[in-house]
């Protein structure tokens, strides 16, 4: 568990939060808004282990009784909501966990503090029932909602928190904490900081992934003779891609990535600013038989079939017409 000096980026928030705590204006309920794995159970955690320290500063000691409690998560008065459905937060699970028992004082410090992750999977009913105790919070009650969708929840609850949007991290920042943090190499870094979008935890993920590796690399061996492609072929290209449909808009990243390599080097003939590096060869191959027009269509139509499957249009379908797109331009 970390405090709020190791957390990479995000700093007006923790400036906000940690104000709050300066100033003892402490809101009953926040919204953390922001994708998965982009810190928002770091930025909960931090901000709760610093309410708690009994060293009452901005920032938690991590020596205390409390600070070392929180970090082996046994603090008594810091509860995580758990829900037994795994796409739903029932009325049963904001009631029994939350209702029932905010109205006991803290065991032994000056908050108690509700952390619900995946807040965004409270149905109505469950959203109603925490609305009652955040219109009339006792003192000590800190709730904090962890979410990918702010936007979800009813309009009387996001108007009595303080919602908190994260942004994405800097690059360069990302990149320095994989190299210096875990010894990633150069090369690597800046393939998962760019498929990271900002996002640490997911450029860490895929640091160390292998499987995400396997996927990079099958993706560039199908971009590199997709326009050799013959029409008969175009079935076992389908096939080949659908192994990966569980993790298909990585997938799609990875062939944006190559194809903005491709359009970077047309544009500009620079060979430092690209991310496929080591295919240096082939990007320069296929940006000479490309044309402005034709890598703009190939970019629009990953767009394109991203919607589309969200939308739930036929997988196949979808990817042929894709490869029909690319093979065409």
């Amino acid at each position: 568990m970390a405090g709020f000096k190791d957390i990479i980026g995000h700093e007006q928030i923790i400036e906000q939060l940690q104000n709050a705590i300066k100033l003892d204006k402490i809101s009953h309920a926040y919204i953390l808004n922001g994708p998965e794995k982009s810190g928002k159970m770091m930025l909960a955690e931090a901000f709760a282990m610093a309410l708690q320290c009994e060293k009452k500063s901005t920032e938690g000691c991590m020596e205390c009784h409390s600070c070392k409690q929180t970090i082996s998560h046994n603090q008594p008065d810091i509860i995580y909501l758990k829900h037994e459905k795994p796409n739903t937060i029932s009325v049963d699970d904001v009631r029994m966990q939350i209702n029932r028992s905010i109205s006991i004082k803290p065991y032994c410090s000056p908050y108690k503090i509700y952390i619900i992750d995946e807040a965004e999977k409270m149905n109505p009913q469950a959203q109603n029932a925490l609305l009652k105790t955040i219109e009339e919070p006792p003192a000590y009650a800190v709730i904090l909602l962890l979410t990918t969708n702010a936007d979800s929840f009813l309009d009387t609850i996001l108007s009595r928190c303080i919602r908190l949007n994260l942004k994405p991290v800097a690059d360069e920042a990302i990149r320095s904490y994989l190299m210096k943090h875990y010894q990633i190499p150069d090369y690597q870094a800046d393939m998962s900081v760019a498929f990271g979008q900002g996002n640490v935890g997911k450029a860490l993920q895929l640091a160390n992934s292998e499987s995400f590796n396997e996927m990079k690399d099958s993706a560039v061996q199908l971009m590199k003779r997709v326009k050799e492609i013959d029409v008969y072929e175009m079935g076992e290209a389908v096939k080949q891609i659908g192994e990966y449909k569980l993790s298909i808009n990585d997938y799609f990243d990875i062939m944006m990535v190559w194809y903005r390599d491709v359009l970077l080097y047309k544009a500009t003939m620079d060979i430092n600013s690209l991310i496929f590096k080591e295919q240096v060869y082939e990007i320069k191959h296929q940006a000479s038989k490309s044309s402005y027009h034709g890598i703009g269509e190939i970019l629009n139509a990953l767009e394109r079939a991203k919607i589309r499957l969200k939308a739930n249009v036929n997988f196949d379908l979808v990817i042929e017409l894709l490869l029909l797109t690319i093979k065409e331009n």
